[in-house]
């Protein structure tokens, strides 16, 4: 892939994925299709279908007898599928129009073997109003940044959907 306008591209093909039940189950030909990885999304597949619906969705812990929690527990992101407390099933929630700040970053300006993401780029921590946790992701504008700055999140979807946490990206908020 090239470089548009100074942005950050992908340079990976979407993901095979097979539907087991609710469960997605993902191909990863790293090393050609006689190295094929099977890994499966599980509990977690409704947070990489949402991704490719340009939807953020978090997990949190509904259950009173949580000894941190008490029944409100903070959203986590990325999701869990049990409460790392109370070890009880976390529900989902979506989060609206979600928006946060550069928590700490890191430029990467060569990557190693396999890297999907053209160099160089941003990997950032992203922390979400209202979230409980951090989030590590990834930046498109190649601008100089600073711990603070505004980001808002976005989604590859539809056919630029890779079904992977490359999905969702963010970028800097005027």
């Amino acid at each position: 892939m090239t470089i548009l306008n100074d942005k950050v591209t992908l340079n990976t093909a979407p993901a095979v994925i097979d539907e087991i039940g609710s469960a997605w189950v993902v191909h990863n030909p790293r090393f050609g299709p006689e190295g094929t990885h099977f890994h499966t999304y599980g509990l977690l597949t409704p947070y990489f279908r949402g991704l490719t619906e340009g939807k953020l969705r978090a997990t949190r812990c509904i259950n009173p007898g949580c000894p941190v929690g008490n029944g409100n527990g903070d959203l986590w992101l990325p999701p869990r599928a049990d409460c790392p407390d109370c070890h009880q099933p976390m529900v989902w929630q979506e989060i609206d129009n979600p928006r946060g700040y550069v928590y700490a970053f890191t430029h990467v300006a060569r990557g190693g073997t396999g890297l999907e993401i053209d160099c160089p780029y941003y990997q950032i921590d992203v922390k979400i109003e209202g979230v409980g946790t951090i989030l590590k992701s990834y930046l498109v504008d190649r601008q100089p940044i600073k711990i603070g700055d505004r980001v808002r999140a976005r989604f590859h979807t539809g056919a630029d959907a890779t079904h992977t946490c490359l999905d969702l990206y963010w970028e800097l908020d005027a």
